[in-house]
């Protein structure tokens, strides 16, 4: 009992002390003293170890634009294996229609085993390779093939570890990344939040490592830019298609497209700063 109270008692001050979900505390609350990690069998130690406020399945199942707008200001929370958590909220997204989409993986339907995760339930992570060397990350969504990549992060927890992180995927002598430099791109924020191929084929939904939780004063359409998608080369007219989208003023944001900002604030979207 003498310990099962001192546990409670850093349970509750972690509870007073941290907007942030106390993952450690309640790991050690369902230990037994040998180490164990497996649950105690009574109810009261039946803790749910996930957030409860992460986003479920339904938030995932919208049609590929509409996902790609609805992410931007959500956070993506990863879980190191040490158990450090890092935390970014989502800055830039790209919208991957798949089917007739020329500059999507899956255009023409086609399904091989690298994309399978574009026709997987919404909310499955499709993780692949650039270069032999970079890894991007995309979320499924609605619509047959239809995926939406994470471009840009705004860090906001475990900086010191996504920094960790970003130096020990780089050559050679490295200079201290600022934050705005950790998640302002594809690549390196799946450096920073250690995601590899590994994760392919993630349900964000079910996965103890990386989830999604709601964030705090969401953007309004007026705070959105779309603008066309970068590096897809040659596609015609879908590499004309405004299928990017970002925050406006964001610093995290990888390309900002300032052409695209004053069209939009001629017809009235925003005010031109």
């Amino acid at each position: 009992m003498p310990r099962k109270r001192k546990l409670l008692a850093q349970l509750s001050a972690l509870q007073s002390n941290s907007s942030f979900p106390p993952f450690d505390a309640l790991e050690n609350l369902n230990a037994t003293p040998d180490g164990d990690s497996s649950p105690k069998s009574s109810k009261y130690f039946a803790i749910e170890k996930k957030n409860s406020s992460q986003l479920e399945a339904d938030f995932f199942n919208q049609p590929c634009v509409s996902l790609a707008k609805s992410f931007l200001g959500q956070i993506l929370v990863r879980k190191l294996p040490d158990g450090r958590e890092l935390w970014g909220r989502i800055v830039e997204t790209e919208a991957y229609l798949g089917g007739e989409d020329e500059a999507s993986h899956s255009k023409g339907g086609k399904q091989t085993q690298r994309n399978a995760a574009m026709f997987m339930k919404p909310g499955t992570l499709y993780v692949y390779q650039i270069y032999g060397i970079y890894f991007c990350v995309n979320v499924s969504s609605q619509g047959e093939g239809a995926a939406v990549l994470l471009r840009s992060l705004e860090p906001l927890q475990g900086l010191d570890a996504m920094r960790e992180l970003r130096s020990a995927s780089r050559k050679g002598p490295t200079k201290l990344l600022k934050d705005w430099q950790l998640c302002n791109g594809p690549s390196k924020l799946c450096q920073a939040f250690g995601i590899d191929k590994a994760f392919d084929q993630r349900d964000l939904t079910q996965d103890a490592a990386i989830w999604m939780v709601p964030g705090h004063d969401l953007p309004g359409e007026q705070d959105v830019v779309a603008t066309t998608r970068i590096g897809i080369g040659n596609r015609g007219e879908w590499a004309q298609k405004p299928l990017r989208f970002y925050l406006r003023g964001n610093k995290f944001v990888s390309v900002v497209d300032k052409k695209m900002e004053r069209e939009m604030a001629a017809v009235g979207h925003f005010s031109c700063s």
